[in-house]
């Protein structure tokens, strides 16, 4: 294909994807991104950058439109939009696909949910609308692998406004055509630096995507003008965002059939590349028993494209933390629960013993790896050596022991917000989303 009409062909998918086209697999799948979803924006809704966005979205005031997850305020939707997709990333807890590479759900979810709720559709509306987006965003974002990624741009607020318009386009109903010109207007909004690692900026990008994506569809149902060709353009997306663009990877299907079945789900409240150091730093400790005396001298090996992203070398509070592949390994090697969100503190990120022991690592960056492989080898004080390795990026292969997982960790978040019994009538709504007739019954159950 020679791209010259490469968004109009991605349009026209997304636009004509129906419910009984997806598999109860891909069903299912998308549940538990809803699930994950809701599981980190309810336990990220009390975060400062939170605070200080509803704030400020609150003394603008409008119509109380939509819910806002864990807070009794409604506000206009897009207002809503921003706060919940910021929320959802706030903790750097949400799911990961490597084809955009960036996080989908977050993207995508908040502003479908907020239009979903004020137009009373159905669950099985939402999965239908949420796969579509999730498949575009994901099929662009191949389109312009590495490059875009490696150029400094956050896929998930630049990415992600495609896919958020997607979905709401297709919510709305709007053909091809329209769907286009929608993705011509979220494609002129979209941005997120990676430079804002580590900052409240980060979460903001995936709050913004979302709010892109539903302003574009809304604006697209209304006439609003754009090119239906801003992918591919002269000057569009693709050619000033990367010098990397593929038409034909967009195109590509799957092995799975969907890109969706490619989902990463968190376990560790940290960004995913540090994820496979801290599965190899965990072995070594379970499996020796290892303390941090025995240790003389830690190398850790990955992609080099890893630097650019997690590699904060002495990172002084929580959020910082999440970031610092040092960091993330001593604190596995230690002991602490990464999977805890207390766990990323600005007192353990000064702790002595955990900043000795991250001051021993030493980074070997390798050209051409994945980038969610990780090896890491130990040199103990009498002289042997340890190593394990891991690659993050594998999918489970037991959709429905993921869901079990998840389930867990669902209730880890929320309980402490909603409390027991809210959270499992919560958790309950979403299993049977596809039966749900009305989402607002879920959006409102959401907002404390």
């Amino acid at each position: 294909m020679d791209g010259t009409n490469l968004t109009q062909v991605l349009a026209r998918k997304s636009a004509t994807l129906e419910y009984e086209d997806l598999s109860p697999q891909a069903h299912e799948l998308a549940r538990q991104c809803v699930l994950d979803y809701f599981g980190v924006a309810v336990a990220g809704a009390g975060d400062e950058l939170v605070r200080f966005l509803l704030d400020e979205l609150t003394e603008a005031g409008g119509a109380p439109q939509a819910s806002v997850i864990g807070h009794r305020t409604r506000l206009p939707a897009l207002s809503a939009v921003l706060v919940n997709g910021a929320a959802g990333h706030a903790l750097d807890y949400d799911d990961v696909n490597m084809a955009m590479p960036g996080h989908p759900s977050v993207a995508i979810l908040p502003g479908l949910l907020a239009l979903a709720e004020l137009r009373r559709s159905s669950g099985r509306d939402v999965i239908t609308a949420f796969v579509a987006g999730y498949e575009i965003a994901c099929r662009i974002g191949a389109a312009l692998q590495p490059g875009h990624y490696n150029l400094g741009f956050h896929s998930t607020g630049t990415v992600g406004s495609f896919g958020a318009a997607a979905a709401c386009a297709r919510l709305l109903g709007l053909d091809a055509e329209a769907t286009a010109i929608a993705f011509g207007i979220a494609g002129t909004q979209a941005a997120g630096l990676k430079s804002q690692f580590g900052t409240m900026c980060k979460p903001f990008h995936a709050g913004k995507a979302a709010q892109n994506g539903l302003l574009a569809a809304r604006l697209a149902a209304r006439g609003f003008s754009s090119r239906a060709d801003i992918v591919e353009c002269v000057q569009g997306f693709a050619l000033t965002h990367g010098p990397d663009f593929s038409p034909e990877a967009a195109l590509v299907t799957p092995e799975a059939g969907l890109h969706l079945f490619a989902n990463l789900f968190k376990y560790h409240a940290a960004c995913y590349l540090t994820h496979a150091p801290i599965e190899c730093a965990r072995r070594l400790r379970e499996q020796h028993r290892l303390t941090p005396e025995a240790v003389s001298g830690i190398t850790l090996r990955l992609d080099a494209s890893c630097a650019r992203v997690c590699n904060i070398p002495a990172p002084v509070d929580g959020l910082q933390s999440k970031f610092s592949l040092r960091q993330t390994v001593a604190m596995a090697l230690t002991g602490v629960d990464t999977a805890s969100l207390g766990a990323y503190s600005a007192e353990n990120a000064c702790d002595p013993a955990l900043v000795d022991l991250r001051e021993r690592i030493e980074i070997e960056w390798q050209d051409s790896w994945p980038q969610t492989l990780a090896e890491l080898e130990i040199e103990l004080a009498d002289g042997n050596h340890l190593t394990a390795c891991h690659d993050a990026g594998i999918p489970a292969a037991d959709i429905a022991d993921q869901g079990r997982r998840l389930a867990a960790k669902f209730d880890a978040l929320v309980e402490p917000v909603l409390g027991a019994p809210r959270a499992r009538e919560l958790r309950e709504i979403i299993a049977g989303l596809d039966r749900l007739a009305d989402i607002s019954d879920l959006t409102t159950l959401a907002a404390s």
